[in-house]
């Protein structure tokens, strides 16, 4: 049986508006990409290596989420190029190997949409169930108290009408009704539209809410909000997310990709490790291929996880214990939504250490690794002044600007992403490409070593996972794979030196610290403060 080249890719979050302006409009298109392409893997170990590349949307949007609220789903948006721009970036990217995904957001469209305006123009047009419409309740009060994630109810009268619509984010971004068979079938010829031109699959936008309690029945309230959290946790998301109807859904949105060969899904998820494992279906009625799990990130919705051992042992031992068999863990440290990585880690100014034991942990893991455009350069968030500032969701919550800021190519005042301003100003000057690429002790370099590393061992890419007992404040695991030598990694999250005894004698392939690389090891493995290393083993 051929394995699925998923399986074994390390794939790359791209966002358009932030990784190389070609026009001169401050802006990112497709074209810049095109002409970065060999950054993310020219067939050589200068490059990143990179094996897919995850595109934040490109379809034609009016922006008011950043192409989050699509108006047309077969399109691209002006900003970023043309379908012909689009179907020559697919031709580059497959010919360096690399495959594309695109991202679908199938919850909601924008206000915008034609489907929408069709909608919501009368009680009586055909698409009118195209959408979630209720009337007021008897006093007049809204259909139900769902907020948005964005915070707010997550109704809006419509005045042609005079009934409330549902839309679980910005008033702009209506849901979708997906028990509508139509909706269904529209939304399933999307994808077909884009596997003919040969995108090779998606990233699914909030995959758990597309199908809500029939009845849309309140969520109950959480016991433990106190004021001063966020407003949407002050209720606890059951009938409007991993509604136990949405995995049907899931297995018929397979059944399109499995019409067509090598495609991929994966999904954006939220939940307890059972509640992702639960989106890869079984082998009877599988879902979906890949199902993110973010818990490295959060585990307690908004509270970032900390660099502890325990903690993310935990989550690795939760996530192999409860997803199916042939299912294979998602995880990425970061993402557009979420605070950089070295950001939420620099309590102590000691950020990019963790984030060099981040990269090899990453790449020595079960699971397909996702890396957020700029994290191999160690990008931090950007304190954003007032009037540059522009996601809307920062007028209820937290604003994502800080993170999705442009690439940095070089050390030039436009950074090498353009020659005009930016739609986002830039970061701290010395993280940039061309300085790491120089330096054979930067992350950069460190990620270039780890993903190929990662290409060239068996272990690595298909072995199991097995913990292993070390010290705490330690983290110790094996990956296994009949035919090949077992690979330990080790991790040390304390400010102390720590020895951690190994199973067998070995070679370190590869460690946060470059004069230990090649050193040959017994049985046990010396980890720097903050450290983490690779060890091959030479005998079993």
């Amino acid at each position: 049986m051929v394995r699925e080249w998923w399986r074994d890719a390390v794939v790359y979050q791209l966002y358009p508006r932030s990784f190389q302006d070609s026009d001169g409009d401050g802006i990112g298109d497709l074209e810049g990409v095109i002409r970065r392409l060999d950054y993310l893997n020219d067939g050589t170990e200068r490059s990143l290596g990179m094996d897919a590349i995850w595109f934040s949307p490109t379809f034609p949007s009016p922006m008011k989420d950043f192409g989050y609220d699509v108006s047309d789903y077969n399109g691209v948006h002006p900003d970023f190029g043309t379908m012909a721009t689009m179907d020559r970036l697919i031709a580059e990217c497959h010919r360096r190997g690399i495959k594309v995904l695109l991202d679908w957001v199938p919850n909601h469209t924008s206000d915008q949409h034609p489907w929408f305006l069709e909608s919501r123009s009368s009680l009586e047009n055909p698409k009118r169930d195209w959408y979630v419409w209720r009337k007021p309740k008897p006093d007049g009060s809204l259909p139900n108290n769902w907020r948005g994630v964005f915070g707010g109810p997550a109704w809006t009268l419509s005045e042609e009408t005079g009934e409330y619509y549902l839309h679980s984010f910005l008033a702009e971004q209506p849901d979708l009704n997906w028990r509508n068979p139509e909706v269904e079938r529209a939304m399933h010829d999307v994808l077909r539209f884009w596997f003919d031109r040969g995108i090779d699959g998606f990233r699914i936008d909030v995959m758990g809410m597309i199908v809500k309690h029939p009845d849309l029945a309140d969520n109950p309230l959480n016991p433990e909000w106190k004021p001063g959290d966020r407003e949407r946790s002050g209720q606890i998301w059951v009938n409007n997310l991993n509604y136990p109807d949405v995995y049907d859904a899931v297995k018929r949105i397979r059944r399109v990709f499995d019409e067509y060969p090598e495609k991929m899904a994966v999904g954006e998820v939220f939940g307890s490790a059972e509640a992702i494992a639960a989106y890869y279906g079984d082998a009877q009625a599988p879902g979906l291929h890949l199902a993110f799990n973010f818990q490295f990130i959060h585990v307690v919705e908004p509270i970032h996880t900390p660099w502890d051992a325990e903690i993310m042992k935990r989550i690795v031992r939760e996530a192999e214990s409860a997803i199916p068999p042939g299912g294979q863990p998602c995880y990425a440290f970061g993402n557009h939504d979420r605070m950089r990585f070295i950001t939420r880690h620099n309590h102590d100014g000691r950020g990019l250490e963790r984030a060099r034991a981040a990269a090899l942990l990453l790449m020595s893991l079960r699971n397909t690794p996702f890396v957020f455009y700029g994290e191999e350069i160690g990008m931090e968030d950007v304190d954003i002044p007032e009037d540059r500032q522009q996601d809307p969701a920062r007028l209820r919550t937290f604003g994502r600007d800080p993170e999705r800021t442009p690439m940095q190519w070089d050390a030039t005042p436009g950074r090498g992403f353009s020659e005009a301003e930016p739609w986002l100003p830039y970061g701290r000057i010395d993280r940039n490409v061309a300085e790491e690429s120089e330096d054979p002790d930067s992350l950069l370099s460190l990620y270039r070593r780890a993903i190929w590393l990662r290409k060239r061992t068996p272990a690595l890419r298909e072995g199991a996972y097995r913990e292993l007992a070390s010290p705490a404040g330690t983290w110790l695991f094996e990956r296994r794979v009949e035919g090949a030598p077992p690979v330990y990694f080790a991790l040390n999250a304390t400010s102390s030196e720590v020895s951690v005894s190994i199973p067998s004698p070995g070679v370190v392939a590869l460690s946060t610290g470059r004069s230990e690389d090649g050193r040959l090891v017994d049985a046990h493995v010396r980890l720097a403060p903050l450290g983490a290393a690779i060890v091959i083993a030479t005998g079993d």
